[in-house]
């Protein structure tokens, strides 16, 4: 028996897809037999882990909710939002974080990394800085996540004189349009078993974010118009996200 899951085992993503095929079979074996056979063969489930959150475990009273769910606004660089993501590339979790300016929901800036720390933030954060020539008067609305209540990161936002705007703890829905974002990204190009290598992921994550979803990706809340491309439009009258 134990030759004959071996050669499965060669041939099938991952060890809830083996017990399921042996049970067909006839033979009764469960996951963790499974999964001990797999370590004996030296073999690695193409499945994805699961994903342990770290949520923030209390209040952050010095910075408000500014934003307040007020997501139509009427002009770019006024405010931008953030946010961070995981994504499996190399059999192991990496981190996306991503600028989003709300006016036409267009993706300004973006990192990713195997940690999902301070860096990874201010790296995307230095990017929409960039790109959208240094401007002033931006408002940045995040979730609690330590990554944005660090000290690096807002110090690179008072450097950048940008005023600093949270959503209350545990409340996806004071971020929106970020939470949809990134379900778009996840649903209709992420592979569904991940990323070979990192670099693959970056060059893919990157072409869909700055160049597909910008430009070609017809937006709902712009009315079917790419969000870049309705930058462009003068006077474009926006639906609802």
């Amino acid at each position: 028996m134990k030759k004959k899951v071996s050669t499965i085992l060669k041939n099938t993503a991952g060890s809830r897809t083996l017990v399921d095929l042996m049970r067909d079979l006839g033979h009764c074996i469960g996951r963790f037999k499974v999964r001990s056979l797999m370590k004996e063969s030296g073999l690695t489930s193409k499945q994805p882990g699961p994903h342990a959150y770290k949520l923030a475990n209390e209040e952050r009273p010095d910075i408000p909710n500014h934003l307040d769910r007020e997501f139509d606004v009427d002009a770019p660089d006024k405010v931008w939002c953030g946010d961070v993501t995981y994504i499996w590339a190399d059999n192991r979790w990496h981190y996306l974080a991503v600028v989003l300016d709300l006016y036409r929901r267009r993706v300004i800036g973006w990192a990713l990394s195997t940690s999902p720390d301070a860096q990874l933030v201010v790296k995307a954060l230095d990017m929409a800085y960039e790109q959208r020539g240094k401007p002033t008067g931006v408002m940045f609305h995040s979730d609690q996540g330590c990554q944005y209540t660090s000290r690096l990161f807002r110090q690179r936002l008072w450097r950048y004189r940008i005023k600093q705007s949270m959503s209350r703890r545990g409340n996806c829905w004071d971020n929106a349009p970020m939470e949809r974002l990134f379900r778009s990204l996840k649903s209709e190009w992420v592979p569904a078993l991940g990323y070979v290598s990192k670099n693959e992921a970056a060059k893919d994550i990157g072409y869909y974010l700055m160049d597909y979803y910008n430009w070609r990706r017809p937006h709902q809340f712009n009315d079917g118009v790419p969000p870049a491309k309705a930058e462009l439009k003068p006077n474009f009258l926006s639906g609802f996200s």
